[in-house]
């Protein structure tokens, strides 16, 4: 019988916590609260000192975040931020959301992130801010970046929406920006039941600012001090994630394992490049990506093998009809093109056993065979 391997699946993390969840639901049903409630206030200081840093502030989902951060930076018309040209396209959007224009920059492509270098040549007079993205679960080199950010005057926010865990220099990714967004989709490293996000910060002032927008502008019911709007992380998904986030690092852990067997078997293959791991990282491997040549041909064979695996992301933002007006053509951004070609991720999550992923390395074995 043929052997199937989903890309994904989350049944091993639920069984982990199902007691725990369902003692949790009785709690909140007996509640009946479910808007801006204790449990929202308990995520919130759990993720802060998770981070080592004084505020978190709960949301509706990862572009919230990001629009609402955005906008307590009072970035927008005439501004423009630094992006990666080859992030999912809520980083992007976030930046057009506020009126702002974004500059892609091209990333590294063996780490897949943007580098000091690359955002230096696109600085210029109107540069508000930089979005380095913590792509795959991989922090980008921040020294570099924070070093390029203070001597141009500008802000630093961190998509941390595929790295909650990972580290730069044993310090965890989103605590290096001035303020930082991160999303709780299901499948992230840290997933809730359906949408939520976090903003994080040691700025009181940002962080009160950016309450204030996401609860209509309001601190005091039916008074208003700021135009803004409904985005808020529910007592549900708050409830949730303070449940899992115990679970966080034993998950990365597993991740970063099955990924450390990935990259042992498949290494000595002619044809891939695995993932690369600095030493100054801790790497949790939300996707585990591999480039090659023969990328639709391999996925096909995968496939037939009974794997599913996914590409992140098959079109960069630029070659987007919704971008068409950056008026940046094929060709424009020749190493997020080439990565658009040849990256393919791999079955990577909790629960996956080590015969599973040594099954997928030898269907690939056989490929290049």
């Amino acid at each position: 019988m043929l052997k199937t391997i989903p890309f994904f699946t989350l049944r091993f993390q639920n069984k982990d916590i199902e007691k725990e969840i369902f003692s949790f639901y009785k709690e909140l049903h007996a509640d009946a609260w479910y808007v801006l409630g204790k449990r929202v206030s308990q995520f919130e200081k759990e993720y802060a000192a998770y981070h080592s840093v004084k505020e978190c502030i709960g949301v509706g989902n990862g572009l919230d975040a990001l629009i609402l951060t955005l906008r307590a930076l009072h970035i927008g018309k005439d501004d423009e931020v630094i992006v990666p040209a080859n992030s999912f396209i809520a980083t992007v959007l976030a930046v057009s959301q506020v009126g702002a224009t974004p500059i892609l920059v091209e990333p590294d492509p063996k780490s897949f992130n943007i580098t000091a270098e690359g955002i230096q040549r696109k600085i210029t007079s109107k540069t508000k801010a930089i979005i380095p993205v913590h792509l795959y679960g991989l922090s980008c080199e921040m020294d570099g970046i924070i070093s390029v950010a203070k001597k141009a005057n500008l802000f630093i926010i961190e998509d941390n929406a595929q790295a909650h865990g990972a580290t730069y220099k044993n310090k965890k990714t989103g605590s290096f920006g001035i303020v930082n967004a991160t999303s709780f989709y299901p499948v992230k490293p840290l997933g809730a039941y359906g949408d939520g996000g976090a903003i994080t910060t040691n700025d009181d002032a940002l962080a009160k600012q950016i309450r204030l927008l996401g609860n209509y502008g309001s601190a005091e019911k039916y008074y208003y001090e700021t135009i803004g709007v409904n985005s808020r992380l529910d007592e549900i998904q708050a409830g949730i994630l303070s449940i899992k986030l115990n679970y966080l690092d034993r998950w990365n852990a597993e991740r970063i394992e099955l990924a450390a067997l990935y990259s042992n078997v498949l290494k000595n293959i002619d044809g891939i490049q695995t993932p690369i791991i600095s030493a100054d990282c801790t790497h949790v491997f939300h996707q585990y990506v591999i480039q090659t040549e023969k990328r639709n041909s391999l996925q096909d064979h995968l496939l037939k093998a009974g794997i599913q695996t996914a590409i992140h992301y098959p079109v960069p933002p630029h070659l987007q009809k919704a971008y068409d007006f950056l008026n940046l053509k094929k060709g424009s951004l020749p190493i997020a093109e080439k990565l658009a070609e040849t990256i393919l991720s791999l079955p990577i999550y909790t629960g996956m056993k080590r015969e599973e992923v040594e099954y997928v390395c030898e269907v690939i074995r056989t490929f290049y065979a």
